[in-house]
């Protein structure tokens, strides 16, 4: 039987289904290694699946690409690489929450889905401050946190936001998740109160 109401992180290997993203990836992360004076490791994007009165919300953020599923819950978009390109949509991320929807490349997500909550309290909350979720340029430090701002940003200041320790939370042995530290700095530096909203209510996209 499916819990009536939960928190899942799901961590995927960076660029999962996506030769180029996963490519680019390798040699960013090679660059940084070199010049921090280690190994390299593995990247990870994190992505939530929340769960209330039994049924599935699919959130993370995901480049804009032709032909997605209209009905993919996109919340909010915002731009790639310099807010002068944000124009074009190739330079834009959007954010979905998606209900009924399902992660892209699930199946090669690794040591998930990892279980953070059983509360349909904090279930709630965390769906409520989606369409609070900063959406600052992706890959700049905009906010100055002294990490990027990238998709497990977004996942670590919901988690942060809604009370959960997502500071403690690690990748799985042997990687790294870029962002993550910039989402819990944003979080923890100011606060947000959620609007209560019924779930599955339509969330309109808004600017960033």
């Amino acid at each position: 039987m499916a819990p009536a109401a939960g928190i899942d992180l799901y961590w995927l290997p960076l660029g999962a289904g996506g030769h180029s993203v996963r490519l680019n990836g390798r040699v960013y992360e090679h660059i940084v290694a070199r010049r921090d004076g280690r190994r390299p490791l593995a990247l990870y994007h994190s992505a939530l699946v929340v769960t209330v009165d039994g049924e599935g919300y699919a959130i993370e953020t995901a480049p804009i690409r032709r032909g997605d599923d209209p009905g993919r819950g996109v919340v909010a978009e915002g731009a790639v690489g310099s807010a002068v390109l944000r124009p074009l949509s190739v330079f834009r991320y959007e954010l979905r929450c998606w209900r009924g929807g399902r992660i892209p490349d699930v199946e090669e997500a690794v040591e998930s889905p990892r279980r953070l909550s059983s509360a349909e309290a904090a279930a709630r909350r965390l769906l409520d401050l989606v369409p609070s979720v900063p959406m600052p340029v992706w890959g700049r430090d905009e906010l100055g946190t002294g990490d990027m701002w990238n998709s497990n940003s977004v996942v670590a200041w919901l988690l942060a936001a809604s009370g959960l320790p997502a500071e403690t939370i690690e990748p799985p042995a042997g990687g790294r998740a870029p962002g993550w530290r910039a989402g819990v700095a944003v979080a923890r530096a100011s606060p947000v109160e959620a609007a209560p909203s019924a779930p599955g209510r339509g969330r309109a996209a808004r600017p960033a």
